[in-house]
């Protein structure tokens, strides 16, 4: 497994990350651990959890997902492990989440309260990268970067990296950060995908001056690009045909990622990877690492059969040729998540 450094830190991580976001939902413990010890096998040493998981966020399952992951820590040796996680970001916004009674804010209060909880049940002392799960941006970074600061003072913390934000609050935590002399951010934890390429318009060249490593998360958007929803019977159990009757929210998102263009888009880059002799899963995840903005890019599995498809990507580099085929894809059908 290939490493790349992580922003300007002094982590080198693999070029896969193990995502766990499904680890008790979706997901058994039994399972979680099969997954987990099949990719530490394989040289990942990188994985990514959150207070809030597993999805869908619901108040009966919130934080079980670290819980499992804190169990199977134990049977390895931590030294060898890069733990990421994240802080639940502000309640009063888009969502509410099941935490904390929904008040949730990245302020010093909250913070506090959300790592103390995550250390106990990851059972460990240091979390290497600690990162803030979405932003609330008419509320000063100042406050957020001095503890985050704090943290890494006391030893809690190693690093820390943001998810979900724009080029304007990843620009603004930099500024602050620069300005007070504070920790920075590392890493920004965005939606990136071939169907999702709009990190390429304006955050990839923020990451490019300023150090800052992409953690690409769903790079099979979801699973759509797998082209299991491109049959003619939706897959049973799958995530967006749950999503559909689990209310408004999940309705909204998974109209996101499954929609005509999305569809449409995964039926001509599946006909490009099996015309090269792999799978649109290899080909997405392939084609997800080979950015230079992106340390690491986050795989999720429910099964370990899946993690082996991801895995097959692993030293796979895709010719220019290839890349010259997916873009013209991507220009015949622009932004097909919106």
């Amino acid at each position: 497994m290939k490493k790349r450094r992580l922003g300007k830190t002094g982590m080198v991580v693999s070029e896969i990350c193990m995502g766990t976001m499904t680890f008790g939902s979706s997901c058994n413990e039994d399972e979680a651990f099969r997954i987990l010890d099949r990719a530490y096998d394989a040289g990942i040493d990188f994985y990514d959890t959150a207070e809030i998981y597993p999805v869908p966020p619901q108040k009966s399952w919130v934080h079980r997902t670290e819980e499992i992951f804190g169990k199977w820590i134990k049977t390895k040796p931590r030294d060898g492990l890069i733990i990421a996680t994240k802080v639940a970001g502000p309640g009063h916004g888009w969502f509410s989440p099941p935490l904390r009674e929904g008040k949730t804010a990245l302020d010093k209060y909250h913070i506090r309260r959300a790592i103390e909880g995550s250390l106990q049940r990851l059972g460990i002392e240091t979390i290497d990268l600690y990162q803030t799960h979405w932003p609330d941006h008419d509320v000063s970074y100042d406050e957020t970067m001095e503890v985050l600061t704090e943290l890494k003072e006391e030893g809690k913390i190693r690093y820390a990296g943001c998810s979900n934000e724009t080029s304007f609050g990843l620009m603004k935590s930099l500024w602050t950060s620069d300005k007070h002399n504070l920790i920075r951010y590392d890493s920004i934890q965005n939606n990136f995908s071939i169907l999702n390429r709009r990190f390429e318009d304006e955050l990839a060249q923020v990451c490019r001056k300023e150090g800052v490593s992409l953690l690409p998360y769903s790079p099979l958007a979801g699973g759509v690009l797998t082209g299991k929803y491109n049959g003619s019977v939706p897959p049973e159990g799958a995530r967006f045909v749950r999503y559909m009757a689990e209310g408004e929210r999940q309705r909204r998102m998974a109209s996101r990622f499954l929609n005509e263009n999305t569809l449409a888009s995964t039926a001509e880059l599946t006909t490009i990877a099996e015309k090269y002799g792999m799978s649109s899963t290899v080909l997405s995840v392939a084609w997800s690492k080979q950015h230079d903005f992106v340390a690491s890019t986050i795989i999720g599995a429910n099964t370990v059969a899946q993690l082996e498809e991801s895995l097959k990507a692993t030293d796979l580099i895709l010719s220019d040729e290839i890349l010259s085929e997916i873009n013209l894809v991507s220009k015949k059908i622009q932004y097909p998540m919106g």
